[in-house]
């Protein structure tokens, strides 16, 4: 067992499924000779050749489109694309191939892929690298989403989405890749997809967030507790599908629910629980599902990022509000 920070837990990982996989290859730019642009695949390239951890053009399509022939022929690729706001160029390959292979094929193939890629604000960089389109690959029939929200998690949970037969999109909350450590054991355990994960157990409300927007969930937690309110904190974990048997029996528990995200609001992940809640949960529910969200604009650069971003005052007040209405 190691203290690791997440970039050197999602390093591990890899290492230990090209070590005990062959078919595992690892592709993108600058993941070889310079490890990648935050690192994660620091020393692989040394380690396992250059057969195995590819560098490649700045070519976001031509990347998906080899990771997708690589998988219809039995390897399983892990791609990096640098930030999630460079994803548009390999959309259409994603969308029209990756997704749709095991349908179109009837099942004689699949597409055992992992896109991996940094998302989210919080590091002061543009907008193209702070991004959240995580309910855009969402949408897509075919596709899985995972995103962790702590090192051990994204140990577990990137050996699990490369041991998928099926293609999975691996966002990384950028902020929290050296935010802080823990004990994360090499032991070559998946961590269970399409699983939400309790965090931390109430009874007076319950609040709802995935990747970054975590540890902003958990701040607001430690403050609610201060005013007596107990907030039961569930990481999603997998955006699709979304686990929710776990969150409905949260919230027949706590009847309030608040859900967190740091994507924008419109159309986002948030108003597809809140709908399952409407649908499957109404009559636990004890005020109106509330949610604290990203905004429907472009991620600001860094004087107004924090503005941005669902802090844990936000979530604070709409937990109040909820409390207030029921």
């Amino acid at each position: 067992m190691a203290d690791l920070n997440m970039i050197d837990a999602l390093n591990l990982a890899l290492a230990y499924e090209l070590e005990h996989d062959p078919a595992v290859v690892l592709l993108g730019e600058d993941i070889g000779v310079n490890g990648g642009v935050f690192r994660a695949t620091v020393g692989l390239q040394a380690r396992f050749g250059a057969q195995r951890v590819l560098d490649t053009p700045l070519a976001e399509a031509a990347i998906a489109g080899t990771a997708i022939g690589m998988a219809a022929m039995g390897l399983k690729p892990v791609a990096e694309i640098q930030f999630s706001g460079f994803l548009y160029p390999a959309i259409d390959h994603v969308l029209n191939h990756a997704s749709r292979l095991r349908h179109r094929t009837r099942g004689r193939l699949t597409c055992p892929l992992v896109i991996r890629t940094p998302c989210g604000a919080g590091i002061h960089a543009p907008e193209h690298h702070s991004e959240n389109p995580e309910a855009l690959f969402a949408h897509i029939p075919g596709l899985r989403v995972v995103t962790p929200s702590s090192p051990a998690r994204a140990y577990g949970l990137l050996l699990a989405a490369i041991r998928d037969p099926d293609p999975v999109i691996f966002f990384e909350p950028t902020r929290l890749y050296r935010l802080y450590r823990q004990t994360v054991d090499d032991n070559g355990e998946g961590l269970p997809l399409d699983t939400c994960f309790t965090l931390r157990e109430g009874s007076d409300v319950t609040l709802v967030c995935w990747g970054g927007a975590v540890q902003d969930a958990q701040g607001a937690a430690d403050l609610l507790a201060q005013e007596g309110v107990m907030a039961e904190v569930i990481d999603v974990a997998t955006l699709k599908p979304i686990d929710m048997n776990t969150i409905l029996a949260s919230v027949a528990k706590t009847g309030r629910c608040v859900i967190v995200h740091e994507g924008s609001r419109t159309g986002g992940i948030g108003a597809e629980i809140a709908a399952n809640i409407a649908e499957r949960g109404l009559y636990s529910l004890l005020a109106p599902v509330q949610r604290v969200t990203g905004y429907d604009v472009v991620v600001p650069l860094y004087r107004l990022e924090n503005q941005y971003m669902p802090g844990a005052s936000r979530i604070v007040a709409a937990v109040r509000q909820a409390m207030e209405a029921s």
